[in-house]
């Protein structure tokens, strides 16, 4: 029987006009922003894949739960759903609301981590990393190898390499891990995940040595549906038991909420040690806001509680990871290098491969965003050099195996016509590489770099000629 298409499963309520400005006018505009996306205003910006994190539409039940917001500076009734919510889904004792996941990393990273320590991981995120090396931590990559290589099509490449933690673990010894990061569809890795037979497996390696593992579920959700749909004897499963049984694994974890949670703020810590979590209160007291609701008004936390309640729905996610797929599958189509196989939230071209006459000392990833910007509106965002900051050691730029611009798809709020524009964007890119300048430093910030950083094309005025 012929497999049948699918449709997004909602209807439209309510539309926001979208601007297209000339192509003079994006070329302007990408100076002036020091040809950094983030920097960009967001009238000028046609079709925003800059990022998922906050950008998703709320539904209808959300907006009217907004309007149920208990305001109360303590014991907010709002806290107390999101309270049962957290631990239905994903199955924690204790909760701390925080303003967004990196309050919940700063808190983490305060609460576990000392001097001179080291913190595994499944390849780093830019924040989470900060945090950790702000603590005095040192980060190091022990995802697998086929992470690194954005043609490998295994179905898992967020997964573990036990080998390498093992070794880790050897040379430093376990007194020296506070913990293990395990993050659930790997970001900066093109939004892999990791396995189920992985995640018990980390699991087991890190009680023998008495290492807690810390997850960071900010795309737990994701990270289910793919367990579900590639690994074998769980397609019968629900997603929300899958998410249930990720977290299982788990001492506790951070969450950026902007996610997954389909709010547009918010995050959590949850713990299930009771010492821990009182030493996590008195942290977010002094940092967030007071525990009934770290920084957050009652009405958004109302707001998550019914996302993460929808977020697990089957139809929503299969939608949801649907969307990348097609718009992965526009791309590949045409030979447009991307990671494969596609991940949760967004595509991840391959710049390094799509832009060989630019030198990674030029910053093709940064380039080719910046380019993309003005040649059809559609803003994106680097994930490579510029991402990965300076070697804290020798002050020179790390240059990670993987050089990727992110169109990153918000949750419910594109059509697949938008996905037709921006796969055409990037073709007519592709088709002419070579008007594609390389970039260099004109401001760098110490921290976070990528946020506020400026360039300058490395020669001439503009990083797309002819555009």
């Amino acid at each position: 029987m012929r497999k049948r298409s699918w449709a997004e499963p909602f209807k439209i309520k309510m539309v926001e006009p979208l601007r297209m400005i000339s192509a003079a006018e994006r070329a302007k505009a990408a100076a002036e922003a020091g040809f950094n996306t983030f920097l960009l205003k967001s009238e000028d910006v046609y079709i925003d894949l800059l990022t998922d994190s906050g950008t998703s539409a709320m539904s209808d039940r959300q907006w009217a739960g907004m309007m149920l917001g208990d305001e109360a500076y303590a014991g907010s009734a709002n806290y107390y759903h999101l309270e049962e919510v957290v631990a239905r889904h994903y199955g924690y004792k204790h909760l701390i609301p925080t303003h967004q996941g990196r309050g919940a990393e700063h808190i983490l990273s305060r609460l576990l981590i000392k001097p001179g320590d080291v913190v595994p991981g499944n390849m780093y995120f830019t924040t989470t990393r900060a945090h950790q090396e702000l603590a005095g931590a040192r980060f190091v990559d022990v995802i697998c190898d086929a992470a690194h290589d954005p043609a490998d099509e295994s179905p898992f490449k967020g997964n573990i390499d036990l080998a390498k933690l093992e070794a880790l673990i050897a040379r430093v010894g376990a007194s020296r891990i506070p913990y293990l990061c395990m993050q659930c569809c790997v970001n900066m890795a093109g939004g892999q995940p990791i396995s189920m037979a992985n995640i018990a497996a980390v699991r087991a390696l890190c009680r023998q040595h008495g290492i807690k593992v810390m997850l960071d579920a900010t795309r737990a959700v994701e990270n289910a549906y793919f367990i579900k749909d590639r690994e074998p004897g769980y397609s019968n499963k629900s997603v929300a038991d899958i998410l249930l049984e990720i977290c299982s694994h788990s001492d506790g974890c951070t969450n950026s909420a902007k996610k997954d949670c389909l709010v547009n703020i918010g995050g959590f810590l949850c713990v299930n040690d009771d010492e821990l979590a009182e030493r996590a209160r008195n942290l977010v007291v002094l940092f967030e806001g007071l525990h009934t609701y770290g920084g957050l008004a009652g009405r958004d936390m109302e707001a998550m509680a019914i996302g993460i309640t929808e977020s697990v729905q089957y139809d929503h996610i299969r939608a949801r990871i649907g969307q990348v797929e097609y718009l992965g599958a526009l791309l590949d189509r045409q030979g447009v290098p991307i990671v494969k196989p596609v991940g949760g939230h967004g595509i991840f071209l391959d710049a390094a491969a799509f832009l060989p006459h630019i030198p990674r000392s030029q910053f093709p990833a940064q380039a080719l965003a910046a380019a993309l910007y003005v040649e059809s509106g559609v803003r994106s965002m680097e994930r490579g050099t510029v991402s990965a900051g300076r070697d804290p050691d020798t002050g020179k730029n790390i240059e990670p195996k993987l050089e990727l611009v992110r169109l990153t798809i918000p949750r419910r709020v594109y059509t697949q016509a938008h996905m037709d524009v921006t796969a055409e964007s990037v073709w007519a890119l592709f088709e002419a590489p070579e008007r594609v300048v390389g970039l260099a430093f004109t401001f760098e910030p110490t921290y976070l770099r990528f946020f506020q950083s400026r360039f300058k094309p490395v020669e001439g005025d503009v990083v797309l000629r002819n555009a």
